[in-house]
């Protein structure tokens, strides 16, 4: 038993050893996060907003008959973090809280004007008192 153990922890440290010198991690936050250091902009989220999520989740975040509103609590932080937003952008999302079909992946967006356009959307939430 204490053998089998020793095996599967060692083999653990082995593969996370392996990742850490791959940088896996790393090659994913480039395609997918800012840059850590990235500091977003209201004014340009809210731009970014309204070329890529306005003609969806409507005007001022209120929602459409096309997708929900932003300001439902159920997009509150402590039940949608910000990274599922990244998620919702880069993959998609299947129908689950609402009845409008199932999100599109969103082309053309860096991950820079998802940021921006995640702390439009906070900004938004706050200034009605979502949280």
């Amino acid at each position: 038993m204490k053998k089998t153990l020793l095996i599967v922890i060692m083999f653990m440290f082995g593969f996370f050893a392996l990742l850490n010198w791959l940088d896996l991690g790393k090659v994913e936050r480039n395609n997918f996060l800012p840059d850590s250091n990235y500091k977003p902009s209201i004014s340009q989220g809210e731009g970014s907003y309204q070329s890529n999520c306005m003609k969806c989740h409507g005007k001022k975040l209120l929602g459409t008959t096309k997708g929900p509103s932003l300001l439902d609590d159920v997009y509150k932080p402590s039940h949608h973090a910000d990274l599922s937003f990244y998620f919702a952008v880069k993959n998609g999302v299947r129908q689950h809280h609402w009845k409008f079909g199932d999100m599109p992946t969103i082309a053309g967006l860096t991950p820079q004007r998802v940021s921006d356009i995640i702390f439009y959307i906070r900004w938004m939430q706050k200034t009605n008192k979502l949280y």
